[in-house]
């Protein structure tokens, strides 16, 4: 106890030391808590060991702004300011996940670059995967990007020094990558703005995206500009989940309206999944003929959640397209359609099953109908996913 002090002062101020470390102290208690420990060791120790104590108490919180608060931040500037080139809806998903991913790289630390990084997913009739890290899974980001960045006409990202890529090198050497990945992700968000439209009314040749399977529509048809933001806004949320999950980092899901965005996204792509899985004899259901116009059999696909809502997808004939209906709607099939299955999902857990991070067997699906077809369309869900 310090000269200074008699033994009832002392005890006060050690009576505060609980709600010091919680941060639940007035001011002036919190000043004489801080004075004091500066001159009594044995009062400093015990501060030490409450305040670590009760870090473990605080739930972790996310390095970046709350996805919904990002947006509404965004939109209260835009309605006082507007953008001379706003991006288009289309592309917001990708500009909002590649800034999510840039903000949670922003805070690693030269050693976590390193961090052994597990990548699965589902190919032909069995589950795969590699170990990498998060510096080479950054690396493949901007390769599988870059396909689209040249699909729009942008150059290749400059690999000459910048004063911000030299800084970002000496602090973590491991980070190769990331500047150039920033860098051309900005890019590309500029050029959907300076290109606009409405989704689907620009095309890109399916060829140049280097993988005809990740696209509705058959191997002819070009490819909605729309669906290959999407598709990489789809790929940076699921590698930054990995990252984070690698560095024990907390990490939310998109903004609802955008994860809704992705979810139709992928429930566009299954019929083409389940013909591709039928023509490779790997599905347990046999197709059933149809003729152009005749009604089709559907299983009728319902997500929960903020990004939920209703979807027919036609499990006979890809050609057919996707009906999809909002949530909040009474739920109706294609008039004349046969919808013979329902399967139920949360709107995370259908895009984590498209990704390959979790198995059908291990999704929570609610399922109703024909038990072949629901084993066929979950299974082409998980053949969605890629390396």
């Amino acid at each position: 106890m310090p000269p200074s002090l008699g033994p009832r002062e002392h005890q006060e101020l050690m009576a505060l030391l609980g709600a010091w470390a919680l941060s639940a102290c007035s001011r002036e208690e919190s000043e004489r808590v801080d004075e004091h420990l500066g001159g009594c060791g044995p009062c400093a120790d015990e501060a030490l060991r409450l305040r670590d104590a009760a870090t473990l108490l605080e739930p972790p919180g996310a390095l970046d702004l709350a996805p919904e608060l990002r947006v509404a931040v965004l939109d209260d500037c835009f309605a006082r300011r507007p953008a001379r080139q706003p991006v288009p809806p289309w592309a917001a998903p990708y500009d909002q996940e590649a800034a999510r991913l840039d903000a949670l790289l922003r805070d690693m630390a030269e050693e976590e670059w390193r961090t052994p990084v597990a990548l699965r997913w589902f190919d032909g009739d069995a589950w795969h995967g590699t170990p990498t890290t998060v510096a080479r899974v950054i690396g493949q980001l901007l390769s599988l990007d870059g396909l689209l960045a040249a699909a729009v006409g942008l150059p290749e990202p400059v690999n000459g020094p910048t004063a911000e890529r030299a800084a970002a090198r000496l602090r973590a050497p491991d980070a190769g990558d990331w500047p150039l990945w920033r860098e051309q992700s900005r890019s590309l968000v500029r050029a959907a703005a300076e290109l606009g439209g409405v989704a689907g009314e620009r095309t890109v040749p399916r060829e140049a995206l280097g993988d005809a399977g990740r696209f509705p529509g058959g191997a002819g048809a070009e490819v909605a500009l729309s669906d290959a933001f999407l598709d990489r806004a789809f790929t940076c949320w699921v590698h930054a989940k990995d990252i984070a999950h690698a560095v024990e980092y907390p990490y939310d899901a998109p903004f609802g309206a955008h994860l809704r965005l992705l979810v139709d996204l992928t429930a566009r792509r299954l019929p083409e999944s389940i013909a591709g899985r039928r023509r490779a004899g790997l599905a347990t259901s046999s197709a059933r003929l149809t003729s152009v116009g005749a009604p089709v059999r559907t299983l009728h696909l319902e997500v929960e959640g903020a990004g939920g809502g209703h979807w027919y997808i036609p499990v006979d004939s890809p050609a057919a397209g996707v009906s999809a209906v909002e949530a909040h709607e009474v739920p109706e099939g294609p008039e004349g359609d046969e919808a013979v299955a329902h399967v139920t999902l949360e709107d995370e857990e259908f895009c984590q099953l498209a990704a390959g991070r979790i198995t059908p067997e291990e999704a929570a699906v609610g399922m109703e109908g024909d038990p072949a077809l629901i084993h066929d369309v979950l299974y082409a869900a998980a053949a969605l996913s890629r390396p």
